[in-house]
């Protein structure tokens, strides 16, 4: 017999069986979630944004609880006001089909945040890739270490809890890492797409900043996920490529796109045009 869906928070029942009615039943599957980026360098005393990432596709999921674990004595919280601006361009429809109705309750406690998200749209199911939900926390001023982790995260089809989830966490640098004078490294600049225009392929190069595990996004000019290529650990002058194909593997139409790395806590991003 499938688990059926718990009642994290108050009100979820009902508003599940208004959004999900007339969905079918959820298969079994996996849904791989993560905090991104996955490597974070900040300076003493600055905000930051951590991302809720499904950061490829799988199981389908029309709703989600998460709960977001930090260290207060290194990292505040900061919720957007109103928080429904935290919610993520899977759940608003700007990266998905999602019709951007949604039953959202956010709480947040002195050592985590906690997120119920579901969507209220007939016949409508998620698969990823693309960003859950949006966090920003305050960095303190001393300089250390610290990790956000996912104490908690559930995804629900149709009623159905999916399962199994693959979670992934991030480590914070508050500070130089390994006693390097920030001062003196070198400054991260927007990549390069070579060649632009390019002919069905591209090649992403990253241009200055230190080595850490980077993100590549392929994004058209709404700010919608063309594609996201496989996380990886870059440095200056290391290349991603992209075989000019969707997350579905079409090729992707001629036109005019946008490039974003993340990357120690910054994004950089450019335009580039492609050519069939």
């Amino acid at each position: 017999m499938p688990k059926r869906f718990p009642m994290p928070l108050r009100g979820l029942a009902a508003a599940l069986a208004l959004a999900l009615a007339g969905l079918p039943p959820a298969a079994q599957g996996a849904v791989r979630v993560a905090l991104l980026p996955a490597t974070i360098n900040v300076a003493p005393g600055s905000d930051f944004d951590v991302l809720i990432d499904v950061p490829s596709a799988g199981s389908a999921f029309n709703g989600f609880h998460v709960v977001v674990g930090f260290d207060p004595s290194a990292l505040t919280l900061l919720p957007s006001s109103p928080t429904s601006l935290q919610q993520g361009c899977l759940m608003t429809g700007a990266c998905s089909a999602a019709c951007g109705n949604t039953f959202h309750v956010f709480d947040a406690a002195a050592d985590s945040a906690a997120a119920t998200d579901v969507l209220i749209c007939n016949q409508i199911a998620l698969t990823g890739p693309g960003d859950l939900y949006r966090l920003r926390f305050h960095a303190s001023s001393v300089a250390q270490v610290t990790s956000l982790t996912l104490r908690r995260a559930q995804f629900y089809n149709g009623g159905i809890v999916v399962t199994p989830v693959n979670i992934s966490g991030a480590s914070v640098t508050i500070g130089s890492a390994l006693g390097v004078d920030p001062g003196r490294s070198a400054i991260a600049r927007p990549p390069r797409v070579e060649p632009n225009p390019a002919f069905g392929h591209a090649s992403v190069v990253l241009e200055g900043g230190e080595a850490g595990l980077a993100q590549v996004d392929i994004l058209d000019l709404e700010g919608r996920v063309v594609r996201r290529l496989p996380p990886a650990w870059l440095g200056a002058g290391a290349r991603q490529e992209w075989d000019g194909t969707d997350t579905a593997g079409r090729r992707a139409p001629a036109g005019l796109y946008l490039v974003s790395v993340h990357r120690a806590g910054a994004v950089r991003s450019t335009r580039f045009v492609l050519l069939q």
